[in-house]
């Protein structure tokens, strides 16, 4: 059965008022059956077939010329668009001669469109569109979340949000070690964990080398293990060069390649402008925590009360993270994500920030909740660098209940997620 996607609506909008559609996402998240499920209409072509793409690489404005010429109804879909270097200035060249909406189709794992003459010569002509792995709403065929609307309206009311569901910490560390990824998060743990390693070591050996060329793919493996232990932390790029064996200059390239690959992803930190107090290194978190948890070889076990305490911490932000930049393209607000810490070591793990409005979010792998857990996010928005800003505190526990902590500081379960959806 094939679940409805959040992005279904916009893809078929953007085919009004956009002339090339872009969707943008990584391997087996879902994007071409989206998109054959979506259109009804069209002629769809592969470059996986060598065939083809060499045929377009040795003559891509003939190629393009035929394909579309032959067009009866609909766009011209292209999959895997990031297997040719060619392709981008070939279509620019067949917009530039005509004003249809909704002619080209194009899905990859990278954005083919990112030489900055080919993206300006094609601005307000081109939208990429952003295909993430599924959120638990989407698993559930619910809605998207709308809580970071609700966290920053007026008067945030809890009555406003749903109830919360039922959910163990059994239940919460499950949809941790799934992940989101269509036709692998059902998978017994033993089966999820072999196709996440497959699935990995096909990143490495064939997408990546869409991007650019690595001279050191087992140093790219080291680096992938690294980042699945430390996902959700800051990272400390002198110790990974040690601990992996290249360059400084090596390392931030695999990271640009695995962040364009929707694989990982860099939380930047959040600033005042008080520079000498806070700290600008950035987080990053593996973009579905069913792949980071499968690399480390966690399984349910690992997360047994007499098992490491500190196992689910990054991978529940991560979590908690990859759910809120899900869902951000379907609030009625825009938002912007960061994180924030300052040298005493106060900290903020998830800011969401839309014009002068900020979510300030805490995520602790616990079913109780305290006052004390609110401590560094008041001093943010009270006394701290948030304070002329409005502020929503918002504690994610394992918890059942949805509690109030004073104005604007809410304890909310982590099931809000997939609960707080589009009425």
């Amino acid at each position: 059965m094939i679940l409805p996607r959040h992005l279904s609506a916009e893809l078929l909008d953007a085919l009004s008022y956009s002339r090339v559609i872009n969707i943008v996402g990584a391997r087996q998240v879902g994007k071409t059956t989206l998109v054959r499920d979506i259109l009804q209409h069209g002629r769809f072509i592969s470059l996986d077939d060598d065939a083809l793409l060499e045929a377009i690489e040795d003559d891509p404005w003939g190629q393009l010329q035929r394909l579309v010429g032959e067009l009866k109804d609909g766009p011209l879909v292209i999959d895997e668009a990031q297997r040719s270097g060619k392709l981008s200035l070939a279509i620019k060249r067949i917009v530039d001669l005509g004003d249809q909406m909704g002619q080209f189709v194009l899905t990859g794992s990278s954005n083919i469109f990112t030489t900055l003459h080919v993206a300006d010569s094609l601005a307000g002509r081109i939208l990429t569109l952003k295909l993430w792995p599924m959120t638990v709403a989407e698993t559930m065929s619910r809605g998207p979340s709308k809580i970071l609307d609700w966290a920053i309206s007026k008067s945030p009311d809890l009555n406003d949000l749903p109830a919360p569901e039922t959910a163990t910490r059994a239940d919460y560390v499950d949809l941790v070690l799934s992940g989101g990824f269509p036709g692998i998060r059902d998978l017994d743990n033993r089966r999820r964990q072999k196709v996440y390693f497959d699935y990995v070591d096909t990143v490495v050996d064939r997408d990546v080398s869409d991007i650019v060329r690595i001279r050191k793919s087992d140093a790219l493996r080291r680096l992938l293990d690294q980042l699945a232990i430390r996902t959700g932390s800051e990272l400390n790029i002198s110790l990974l060069c040690k601990l992996i064996g290249v360059q400084r200059n090596t390392v931030e390239q695999y990271l640009d390649v695995l962040i364009r690959l929707s694989l990982v992803v860099k939380l930047g930190a959040w600033t005042s402008g008080e520079a000498r107090r806070e700290i600008k290194n950035a987080k990053y978190h593996f973009a579905d925590t069913g792949i980071a948890a499968a690399l480390r070889n966690l399984t349910p076990r690992s997360f047994d009360p007499d098992a490491d305490p500190k196992a689910l911490g990054g991978l529940l932000e991560s979590f908690v993270f990859s759910e809120l930049l899900r869902s951000a393209p379907y609030q009625d607000n825009g938002f912007r994500f960061y994180h924030w810490r300052d040298q005493r070591g106060r900290e903020v793990d998830i800011l969401a920030e839309s014009a002068n409005d900020m979510a300030a979010i805490e995520v602790k792998a616990s079913s109780s909740v305290s006052r004390q857990d609110f401590r560094h996010l008041e001093w943010f928005a009270g006394e701290g660098p948030g304070k002329t800003r409005k502020v929503t505190s918002i504690v994610f526990y394992f918890g059942e209940e949805k509690l109030g902590f004073g104005e604007r500081r809410y304890a909310l379960p982590v099931s809000c997620l997939w609960g707080a959806t589009r009425k």
